[in-house]
């Protein structure tokens, strides 16, 4: 449970706590320092000590003063280089450790308050002991005559009251550099706090653990695609459904985009290169509505929409509108023959009416009928039918060849009439605004094999454009309000590629482009009724005004 006085914004607490423990390192960086100071001071004192002491020693006067017990001369002499020295007291006592001098004279004539034996057997000590003037530093030397005898000792204090000040004096210059170090660290810390108190939106740290945990829940309920992306263009993070939507590997994090995607539009569109609203590409056979806006960091957040079911709806409607146009057509076409037999009948040529109508019965019924003996399938056949009557009614006369041959053994039926539709209608678009024009459907099996060719009299495509048809987005039309377009030629390329087949774009014998479809597998093994013929060698191809890449 938390403290009820601890802030919870997270720059709040980033600047107490840093500020804590700032001012903790650099209490504890003063203590550290003062400590091995303050031993380093006594240590001086007491060298001080020994070497006046020493000095004093020295002194032949003092020396014979003790070795007869002359105090007055000894005091004399010691006060003249305690004065001189600075130090506390400058004592000397002879042999059985007396005083012979001191700075309070009515001590002389006393032993010594502490042990004068070391110095007195010949040896310097150095202390900090307690005495009679209180706590010093000390430096005690034996006192000798001329021929060496130890006569009595020497002993030389400094207070610690001057070891006191010379230490503050310290003190105050290391407080300083503390106290500029502990204000240069807040100040630092007060700049990251507000730098990470704009980056955070100043929110509290429950808040960031709780978002983390709803953006997780979030990015992978969804059913949109998501990538982040860096400044570099290396993928920080992508949901499930951008996993599956893209193929991505599993180790995907930190790798640019064109290290886990094949080279094409979906790359480019994901990396920048391309720009746009809504931007239609493929990805395997799925159709993808894919939407990157930058971010303030130089990176970029990348949405997924999957259309593949949306555009299969689409072109069923489309293929619906194509049957009901049939339809239409047929039923326009009905109405003037009726209107023809009623002026025959009101004419009065019954024979003439009678001839007209076995004759128009009879070019329709053979019509679908050539189309049936020729493509046993029955989706395609009817496809081959629907398209044909729309092609009439835009002027456009869609013939299947007499060569064709389709046997009812298709294997993926849905996708040779995705190919099949896509290249009519392409090829009808192509030729119809002129009028006349012809639109020429090839099919034939050998083994397992089938080969499609879907010719027209249109204007072609120029050499340079054969390949730039099957991109992703490429059109030459407007797109409908209702769907993008420059897709279809591309899905039909990678259905085709992802059984093993081919696609080949040239011009054909119409003079216009011949679009030619190798499907190896794409039929049950019976044996085929016509030979394959070998794929055509495209041949120089009429430049003329593009057609539309659906």
């Amino acid at each position: 449970m938390k403290h009820p006085h601890w802030p919870r914004r997270v720059f709040a607490q980033l600047l107490l706590s840093q500020t804590v423990v700032t001012v903790g390192v650099t209490v504890l960086t003063a203590g550290l320092f003062l400590a091995p100071v303050s031993a380093e001071l006594d240590h001086d004192a007491m060298q001080r000590a020994l070497s006046i002491a020493q000095a004093t020693a020295g002194d032949e006067t003092i020396a014979r003063a003790a070795e007869v017990r002359d105090a007055a001369t000894a005091q004399r002499n010691a006060e003249q280089i305690r004065t001189a020295t600075g130090a506390s007291f400058v004592v000397v006592t002879d042999l059985d450790g007396i005083r012979l001098s001191h700075t309070d004279p009515g001590r002389i004539g006393q032993r010594v308050s502490t042990d004068p034996e070391p110095a007195l057997a010949g040896r310097s000590v150095t202390a900090i002991q307690e005495g009679t003037l209180g706590r010093t530093a000390r430096g005690k030397v034996p006192l000798r005559v001329a021929d060496g005898r130890i006569v009595g000792e020497v002993s030389v204090g400094i207070s610690d009251d001057s070891i006191r000040r010379r230490l503050l004096k310290m003190l105050t210059g290391i407080l300083l550099c503390a106290g500029a170090g502990l204000t240069a660290g807040t100040v630092a810390t007060l700049a990251l706090a507000r730098r990470l108190k704009r980056r955070t939106h100043n929110i509290a740290l429950a808040d960031i653990s709780a978002l983390l945990v709803e953006r997780e829940a979030m990015l992978h309920g969804i059913r949109e695609g998501m990538v982040a992306l860096d400044e570099r263009g290396r993928i920080r993070l992508a949901n499930d459904e951008a996993g599956r939507l893209l193929g991505l590997p599993e180790e995907f994090a930190g790798r640019p985009i064109d290290e886990v995607l094949p080279p094409g539009r979906l790359a480019d569109v994901l990396a920048g290169r391309i720009t746009g609203a809504d931007l239609p590409a493929v990805r395997d056979d799925r159709v993808l509505v894919v939407n990157r806006m930058a971010t303030a960091e130089g990176g970029a957040v990348v949405t997924l929409r999957d259309r593949t079911e949306l555009e299969s709806l689409v072109r069923e409607l489309d293929t619906t509108r194509s049957l009901t146009e049939a339809l239409r057509a047929q039923d326009h076409e009905h109405a003037n023959r009726m209107h023809t037999l009623l002026g025959l009948l009101e004419l009065g040529r019954h024979d003439q009416a009678v001839a007209f109508i076995s004759e128009q019965s009879g070019s329709h019924a053979a019509a679908v009928a050539r189309i049936g003996e020729r493509v046993r399938d029955p989706h395609v056949a009817a496809l081959l039918a629907g398209k044909a009557a729309v092609a009439a009614e835009r002027g456009v006369r869609l013939a299947v060849a007499p060569a064709a041959h389709l046997p009812d053994a298709v294997v993926d039926t849905r996708a040779l009439v995705t190919v099949l539709g896509n290249l009519i209608d392409n090829a009808v678009d192509a030729v119809a605004p002129g009028g006349g024009g012809q639109v020429a459907v090839t099919l034939a099996a050998a083994g397992s094999t089938l080969l499609a060719e879907v010719a027209d009299s249109g204007p072609g495509v120029p050499a340079a454009l054969c390949e730039r048809v099957f991109e992703e987005g490429w059109t030459s039309k407007d797109a409908p309000a209702h769907r993008p377009r420059g897709l279809g030629l591309a899905m039909v390329r990678r259905l085709v590629e992802r059984t093993g087949g081919r696609i080949v774009l040239d011009t054909g014998p119409l003079g216009g482009a011949r679009f030619t479809v190798e499907l190896p597998e794409a039929l049950h093994d019976d044996p085929p009724a016509a030979p394959l013929p070998a794929p055509p060698v495209p041949a120089p191809p009429v430049p003329a005004p593009l057609v539309e890449a659906r």
